[in-house]
């Protein structure tokens, strides 16, 4: 163990945690950097940091904002931070030889990227290119990509549960024009419902979880 408390390991010290929890909801920037730049340096796996640290201390965020213990603005600048300290490790996970791709994209009309930018990033740790096509993509260019990528997935986020609409066209389109394309589907609108609609859907999955994408993958390297 460090100076800073960070154990050299494939696990994140619930010092390390607290402390970068702490310095997220303060808004400090700087401090959430020296947490992460000191575990990579550690040589903590780097899906330990995005499971462990990014995603855990977003839910908490989440969490916090909902009890209405924290302000929008405060959970819109942790959301600002975890993207920057993502930044920070992206040379280490995009690294390597890719020899299957996935399509990630929030649908139209999601503004909430976050998430999907870290599943695209976790794809790439498993040896995946991750094409991430950002926030609100039109569906023309969703298929324009698909096409122009050739994917083995497609992944789909939802935040917003009142888009369900939208993602079930998008899903209705894509199977209609690559009926054999698996698609994946996640994001936070699920806590409320809508999981049903996508069992109309053969080549549809619902990821809940990092852990649960990675064994639909898994299933897919085989």
């Amino acid at each position: 163990m460090n100076a800073r408390g960070i154990v050299i390991s494939n696990t994140i010290t619930e010092t390390a945690y607290e402390r970068y929890l702490a310095n997220l909801l303060a808004g400090d920037r700087t401090h959430c950097a020296q947490t992460v730049q000191d575990l990579v340096a550690a040589g903590t796996d780097l899906r330990a940091l995005y499971v462990d640290l990014f995603q855990r201390s977003l839910y908490q965020v989440g969490e916090m904002w909902e009890q209405q213990r924290i302000s929008v603005a405060c959970e819109h600048l942790a959301s600002a931070i975890t993207e920057h300290m993502m930044s920070l490790v992206q040379p280490q996970a995009f690294a390597g030889r890719r020899e299957r791709s996935i399509v990630i994209a929030c649908v139209a009309n999601e503004y909430h990227q976050l998430g999907a930018r870290m599943i695209a990033d976790v794809c790439e740790l498993r040896g995946w290119r991750g094409y991430f096509l950002g926030v609100a993509t039109p569906l023309p260019d969703l298929l324009r990509a698909i096409e122009e990528h050739q994917p083995q997935v497609l992944g789909l986020s939802l935040s917003i549960v009142l888009n369900l609409p939208i993602l079930l066209a998008a899903i209705d389109a894509v199977t209609q024009k690559y009926p054999n394309l698996p698609i994946l589907v996640g994001g936070q609108a699920f806590r409320w419902g809508g999981i049903e609609a996508l069992r109309a859907y053969p080549k549809v999955c619902y990821a809940a979880s990092i852990e649960e994408l990675e064994q639909r993958l898994a299933a897919y390297e085989c």
